[in-house]
């Protein structure tokens, strides 16, 4: 786990659902131009691509086989945190395999007949059956999801802006959480992104995040966004299917949060701490360190050192960077 410099994992290495299913995205904008808001160097406004990007998730979702666990639309980058499902445990027939492939690109129309039933020959069956299981695999892809998402908002933009080139600042940015606590942490990391920039001063005024969309379905008369993102419920009586803790616990820990590290905002901080932070022993004053350094400390994944040790094991890594802060954030 320790070496001299860090060494370049292929992304289809790290990600493993074997290791965990939850996985921390984040993607950038590459031109100085906003991806949302109003950019400061032109006076435009793109407050609009905020939805575009919503609405693509959202949609996405229903094709994927991948759930949404907290999001944040910012000016220039936008976080997703997301649950793949392994593709032995996806039920779907190969009619709807076809019928989602066929949402997001063009189906051969030898393998609509198939599926109609006009094509009985042995050879199109086996041709069929093997394309739909790869057109499976790449539906509970991470890559593709990002794939489907990036390359859709880039063209539009493009379109807009009237000009050529890349719109995002290379590859999208994975990092891999190990456990319950790395993916509080991160999930918070998210909700509470515009409190940090500044641009918010409470989770239900953040626009474009999962934080508002919960605190808008747990209180409707709280409404600002539309809800187009089905985002995973809390229930920790059930963490195969939903995420393992209460909602009301984790709203509490990120207004807490989010008003110990918004320094502008008048009000004292709770003597109190949340009550999930006190199940997962996590200290107080770790906790505010690592919200507000998260984005350095961490790398490619956050968890207990023994469960980063057997990924670096599987890897064949002897270096994974990130170490002090999750020592930081699992104290021994």
């Amino acid at each position: 786990m320790h070496g001299a410099a860090t060494m370049t994992i292929p992304r289809s290495q790290l990600v493993c659902i074997d290791d965990t299913p939850y996985y921390h995205i984040t993607t950038r904008c590459v031109r100085r131009a906003f991806l949302c808001g109003t950019d400061p160097y032109s006076g435009q406004c793109f407050e609009h691509r905020r939805q575009w990007i919503a609405d693509r998730i959202g949609y996405l979702q229903s094709v994927f086989a991948i759930d949404i666990a907290a999001y944040a639309v910012m000016s220039n980058h936008c976080h997703i945190v997301l649950k793949l499902q392994s593709t032995e445990y996806v039920d779907w027939s190969d009619v709807e395999i076809v019928d989602r492939w066929d949402s997001l690109f063009s189906v051969p129309s030898i393998i609509k007949s198939w599926i109609a039933g006009n094509e009985p020959s042995l050879a199109i069956e086996d041709y069929a059956k093997a394309l739909i299981q790869k057109w499976k695999s790449r539906l509970c892809s991470l890559s593709w999801f990002m794939r489907c998402l990036n390359e859709s908002i880039a063209r539009r933009a493009n379109t807009e802006d009237n000009c050529t080139g890349r719109f995002w600042e290379g590859r999208y940015k994975t990092q891999a959480l190990l456990d319950e606590r790395a993916l509080l942490t991160c999930m918070a990391y998210v909700d509470l992104n515009p409190i940090r920039a500044g641009i918010s001063n409470t989770p239900e005024s953040s626009d474009y995040t999962s934080i508002q969309q919960r605190i808008c379905e747990d209180q409707p008369q709280k409404n600002k966004q539309p809800n187009v993102i089905d985002l995973i419920p809390f229930n920790p009586t059930n963490p195969d299917h939903h995420l393992p803790m209460d909602l009301h616990d984790y709203l509490e820990l990120v207004d807490w949060t989010g008003r110990a590290i918004a320094l502008n905002k008048k009000g004292s901080i709770p003597e109190h701490l949340p009550k999930i932070l006190n199940r997962l022993g996590i200290e107080e004053d770790n906790w505010i360190n690592t919200m507000t350094t998260y984005s350095t400390g961490f790398k490619r994944v956050v968890g207990p050192l023994d469960k980063i040790q057997s990924l670096c094991d599987r890897l064949q890594q002897k270096w994974m960077g990130g170490i002090q802060a999750n020592r930081l954030l699992y104290p021994t």
